[in-house]
């Protein structure tokens, strides 16, 4: 899997849409994760069938995650990425008119295999066209963009359909500025020799950080407002939380990156995973209705994001050529894996312990990245 690059030589210019892609798809799942766990906790439902239903967008992705490449090739980048925000748009207004597990598990599904196409598509497009010397930098800024779901529920709530439809809205809203490259989007061909156990192998560290970060953010992001409410707030102060650790994220991924860029990007990816880890331990021993937990939060969100840029980084600094392709979508779906893991053990753990389960569950994994990084750095040293 190849692909081709025409618009390298204007990268500054080329990277807007890939920014607006990961833009449309954080209005989107960004807006959903959180609000179906909260339905689901108001209906009375118990926190492992909370998981179930919140890993079922993760088992979508990762069923047709493969396929993806092979898509973009056939259509173009743009109107792949185009097609699929037009779907997950549709498919958060059903939201709307439906309820309960088994439907809302079928939606999340069906938005998993179509909200992997702009998070996939675009992550191929910015490995091709970023120069090395910015790549920790330009990953900040792209993931900073999935703070935009999270942020539009301080405006628009966090009950009812006005969510669902506004991050509907906004995702179509965004994804406009994709239209004029439709025809001189990177051209992406698929190398039929080309297999996922290979570039998992040459790039090792970065996919299992990839797992990990998808582990935490995504339990994060179905659970910290139910967490909330189980410590005695409110959903929307759990909202509010989910805010602070996506703000968390827009605040420290350009400094992070830059660091990325600066120094060896594996001992910044420890540093990342060593701070996810003891911040996730400390917040149950935070009071969660005091200011604090708010900063912890903050800082949490701000250095676990990082994790995901500069992995990212880490796999585009190892890959060349027809591995690219390949590679970020071997990337993605780990980070989705993750995800697929660590909601339904969560809730498992937090059923059986209560809210502290959630930190525990997190920070074992934040350590086994911590652990596989510094034995890389030594290695290399």
């Amino acid at each position: 899997m190849s692909p081709s690059n025409p618009a390298i030589v204007e990268p500054r210019r080329t990277l807007l849409p890939v920014f607006a892609a990961c833009a449309a798809i954080g209005l989107q799942a960004g807006v959903n994760m959180p609000l179906v766990p909260l339905a689901l906790e108001q209906q009375g439902h118990d926190k492992l069938v909370i998981g179930v239903v919140s890993a079922a967008w993760a088992i979508g992705m990762l069923a047709f995650g493969t396929r993806i490449p092979q898509l973009a090739a056939r259509f173009g980048a743009v109107p792949a990425i185009i097609g699929s925000v037009i779907v997950g748009a549709a498919i958060n207004c059903a939201y709307t008119v439906t309820s309960g597990p088994i439907a809302w598990a079928g939606l999340n599904f069906l938005h998993g295999a179509f909200g992997g196409v702009p998070w996939v598509v675009s992550e191929i497009w910015m490995n091709v066209v970023v120069e090395e010397k910015r790549r920790g930098r330009v990953m900040g800024i792209y993931a900073a963009m999935v703070a935009l779901g999270p942020l539009v529920l301080q405006v628009v709530g966090v009950y009812g359909p006005a969510p669902f439809l506004t991050g509907a809205g906004l995702s179509l809203l965004v994804a406009v500025p994709l239209l004029p490259h439709w025809s001189t989007a990177p051209r992406i061909r698929v190398d039929a020799s080309s297999g996922f156990s290979a570039v998992v192998v040459l790039a090792p560290l970065a996919m299992f950080a990839a797992f990990a970060c998808g582990l935490g953010e995504q339990v994060a992001f179905s659970f910290l407002p139910v967490y909330a409410v189980g410590a005695g707030v409110s959903a929307e102060t759990g909202a509010l939380w989910l805010s602070a650790f996506v703000m968390g994220n827009v605040i420290l991924q350009w400094p992070i990156g830059w660091l990325a860029d600066q120094a060896d990007r594996r001992g910044v990816l420890a540093g990342c995973t060593l701070a996810s880890m003891l911040l996730v331990i400390a917040l149950p021993m935070v009071p969660a209705q005091s200011s604090p937990v708010v900063a912890v939060i903050l800082l949490w969100g701000g250095v676990s994001f990082s994790i995901y840029p500069v992995a990212l980084a880490l796999l585009g600094q190892r890959l060349r050529g027809g591995d690219i392709a390949r590679g970020n979508t071997a990337f993605s779906m780990l980070y989705i894996l993750g995800g697929l893991v660590g909601r339904p053990l969560t809730g498992a753990a937090m059923d059986a312990f209560g809210e502290p389960g959630l930190g525990w569950t997190v920070a074992l994994f934040y350590a086994a990245a911590t652990l596989a990084a510094l034995l890389a750095l030594r290695r290399a040293g």
